[in-house]
């Protein structure tokens, strides 16, 4: 095989095997969880999986082409990618990529890197995401899904909760699904949402696949960010504390309303005085 990201790639076979046997308490089995716990799925629903070619969203694609060979709730999918304007070797290795997975991929074309470094030169990711999302929900509305899924996983959720913690001084964490607010009857869902990251890696390692982690030529500039000072953060508490990355996903589920100064509902911004008086 000639294309460098390929070459040492084990059989589709292989692959799909890995994920059912290899890696399935890791990532198959808490998929499923999430699915159930959060109710992701239901019967009638048309799901458009966002693929990236980065290795969360390989993943997420496979799970989902295995989840359908048995389910029985019945639904569609439509994988789609978003090309915001990658060199042509980068559109070229996903496109492979996804055809070596055998993932039916629906590539379309946006000009967000070039709008995103013309409006946004000092502070472009914050753009970038949200015009990344928005021109997804609007292909998934287009196809007629009323579901969007994203790979986001375990980790990203831990992340986001320290970074609104100690960036944005407020409590926030990122929910398993959402509804959209601009796209109505979309639903953004994340099945990764229970997946550790570092079982990701180990399953695309397995694979011998490289995926597109740095397509975006601003990250292949800029290694050092707000979100990898957190990672790093918690790498270095994990070496007293173990379980520091579940302490802090339970966090959002043990929020202590009377025991906090304030909260936020509806807009609305209430304060432990309000009860403390009564």
């Amino acid at each position: 095989m000639d294309d460098l990201h390929l070459k040492n790639a084990i059989s589709l076979k292989e692959i799909e095997r890995s994920i059912q046997k290899t890696y399935k308490i890791e990532t198959f089995s808490k998929f499923l969880k999430a699915l159930d716990e959060y109710n992701l799925i239901e019967n009638g629903d048309k799901i458009a999986v966002g693929v990236s070619g980065g290795k969360d969203s390989l993943l997420l694609a496979k799970m989902f082409q295995m989840l359908q060979r048995f389910s029985r709730v019945k639904f569609e999918v439509e994988y789609i990618a978003m090309d915001p304007g990658f060199r042509q070797s980068d559109r070229k290795k996903l496109e492979e990529i996804c055809r070596y997975l055998d993932i039916p991929v629906k590539v379309f074309e946006t000009n967000i890197f070039d709008v995103v470094s013309e409006v946004a030169k000092d502070s472009p990711c914050y753009l970038c995401a949200r015009m990344r999302r928005g021109s997804l929900y609007s292909k998934a509305k287009e196809l007629g899904c009323n579901k969007l899924a994203l790979g986001h996983h375990f980790n990203d959720v831990i992340e986001t909760i320290m970074l609104n913690i100690l960036w944005a001084g407020a409590y926030k964490s990122m929910l398993p699904k959402i509804k959209s607010q601009n796209f109505e009857g979309l639903e953004l869902i994340r099945p990764l949402y229970l997946v550790e990251e570092r079982d990701i890696i180990r399953w695309i390692n397995n694979t011998g696949i490289v995926p597109m982690d740095e397509a975006c030529p601003i990250t292949k500039k800029e290694k050092d960010s707000q979100r990898a000072n957190i990672k790093e953060l918690i790498e270095n508490m994990k070496k007293t504390n173990p379980n520091v990355e579940k302490s802090i996903f339970k966090s959002s589920e043990n929020v202590g309303i009377k025991a906090v100064l304030g909260y936020i509902d509806d807009g609305e911004k209430h304060s432990f005085l309000d009860e403390y008086e009564k």
